[in-house]
């Protein structure tokens, strides 16, 4: 990969740092007050290790709290999602590890700003 990607979201943005056949990297930062869609994946689990910020991490319906330094899995086929209730930024890095890594391996079950 040459250059970074980097994408603009509603919710922030992210940047893939790295993607090869066997993981996928991105930093991704959510402004405050903002929050990811609650999805799923069914090819790859997640690894999110918070960078700044304070993150309200929910998986399957269980909330956790994960602060600067600390970090949380997702597992295959786990709901999840990661909103920023704070007043600063929310940056984590993303490791993606399974057999697929696309932007279509998202399935939503509730999303804030109208996405399917």
């Amino acid at each position: 990969m040459a250059d970074p990607q980097f994408e603009v979201r509603p919710w922030g943005s992210f940047t893939v740092l790295d993607d090869k056949q066997t993981h996928k990297v991105k930093s991704l930062t959510v402004h405050p007050g903002h929050r990811l869609s609650y999805q799923r994946h069914e090819r790859r689990a997640e690894h999110w290790f918070v960078v700044t910020g304070i993150a309200t991490i929910t998986i399957d319906d269980e909330v956790h709290t994960v602060r600067r330094g600390e970090y949380i899995d997702i597992p295959t086929m786990a709901w999840h999602r990661i909103e920023n209730l704070g007043d600063d930024e929310l940056t984590f890095i993303e490791v993606q590890h399974g057999s697929y890594f696309g932007e279509d391996d998202i399935e939503r079950r509730a999303d804030d700003y109208g996405r399917t």
